[in-house]
């Protein structure tokens, strides 16, 4: 496989699990809405770890070492605060709006890829960036022109700080998916995350089952999986500077599901600011030339 078509379809790739994950988001928001954010993690969790396990357990060449579990250790518990503080605030805001706010992320791991996990991070990725960056910016300034209230605002912080906190889980998972497949890093990550969502209950209380709202929690769990596996596939074969522009095509998915789910019509601005995101993506992910061809993942 070539140099330029490996990125290309880890590209491809990392875009569809983000449109699975957009899905997700939307089957989320539905059950947070009946019973909180931390029941519908903590339920979705419990529902996917014998799944996921028993593909595990089935597929699995030995356990892992030692550093490979701190990796996914680290990730499980740093998914905890992430997916709370990102699904309390999804439950205030429209989804195409979170979203936005959430492509802080991508922007964060594109810069810290090279310091961290001393990537080359090129001027298409970091011109691709800044208009999509741009293109967000757009989006926030047009819905200042709009009164959300108290709530919109705490939940729009919420989002921010999960999306800090999902700048470090795309470089982790880049380190993670060089090491374990995808089954092995989803299971651990339902595994860990799971236990973390349930000891959070002991002090705030047994998540309420949302009996109302089944089968969006259903269709939850399946679409995470999916995404999951997805993107442990797209980051074990291209770099996460790279990748990490390919969260800004969640906004196009979000828009979309946040209209088909919710009815939630994106403004004027908000398209205006689509445009620019799609285009930066586009800009990002034409690979740099590189003095030596990229192996085959």
């Amino acid at each position: 496989m070539s140099a330029v078509q490996s990125p290309l379809r880890a590209y491809s790739g990392a875009i569809i699990a983000i449109g699975f994950l957009s899905a997700m988001d939307a089957a989320m928001k539905e059950v947070s809405l009946e019973a909180g954010a931390l029941s519908a993690l903590s339920w979705r969790a419990l529902i996917a770890i014998p799944l996921v396990g028993a593909a595990y357990l089935m597929t699995r060449k030995g356990w892992p070492e030692r550093a490979t579990m701190r990796l996914h250790l680290v990730r499980g518990i740093m998914m905890v605060p992430m997916s709370f503080t990102f699904f309390w605030g999804l439950t205030y805001v429209p989804m195409a709006q979170a979203i936005a706010l959430a492509f802080i992320a991508p922007l964060l791991a594109a810069i810290l890829a090279g310091p961290l996990l001393g990537e080359q991070v090129g001027k298409r990725i970091l011109g691709g960036s800044g208009l999509a960056f741009l293109g967000v910016a757009t989006i926030l300034f047009g819905q200042t022109q709009a009164d959300l209230g108290r709530e919109a605002l705490l939940g729009g912080l919420s989002i921010l700080l999960s999306a800090t906190l999902y700048a470090f889980n795309m470089l982790l998972m880049r380190k993670q998916s060089q090491r374990a497949g995808p089954i092995e890093i989803a299971f651990y990550y339902f595994a860990i995350a799971g236990a973390g969502f349930w000891l959070v209950s002991l002090v705030a209380g047994v998540p309420a089952f949302p009996a109302a709202s089944v089968r969006a929690l259903l269709v939850a769990t399946g679409l995470s999986i999916a995404g999951m596996l997805g993107l442990a596939w797209a980051y074990a074969r291209a770099e996460a500077s790279y990748l990490s522009t390919s969260e800004y095509s969640g906004f196009l998915w979000a828009a979309l599901f946040g209209f088909l789910v919710f009815s939630e019509v994106p403004s004027p601005w908000t398209v205006a600011g689509a445009v620019a995101i799609v285009v930066g993506c586009w800009i990002a992910a034409r690979p740099e030339p590189a003095d030596h061809p990229m192996e085959a993942a």
